[in-house]
């Protein structure tokens, strides 16, 4: 049990910090901090649709990884 908590605290650090850059490359909505350090600079530039949205999928992936994590490391907590 010790190195399965162990392999997946490893992964829990590494999908947060995925994570987090992911979330970070997301175009801004407009108005916000994102506007404030230079989003609303790049937002006339523009990103393709399809790069958008596979951004927004790995995005989604890395979240359900790390969620999936959580739980199985709140289990073994749990029974251990």
């Amino acid at each position: 049990m010790d190195v399965l908590r162990i392999i997946l605290q490893v992964l829990l650090v590494l999908t947060s910090g995925f994570l987090t850059l992911l979330i970070l490359l997301h175009k801004g909505k407009g108005g916000g901090l994102s506007d404030m350090f230079g989003g609303g600079i790049t937002a006339g530039a523009g990103s393709s649709g399809v790069a958008e949205r596979n951004l927004n999928r790995i995005t989604v992936s890395f979240a359900v990884v790390w969620a999936i994590v959580i739980v199985l490391l709140g289990l073994i907590q749990k029974l251990g």
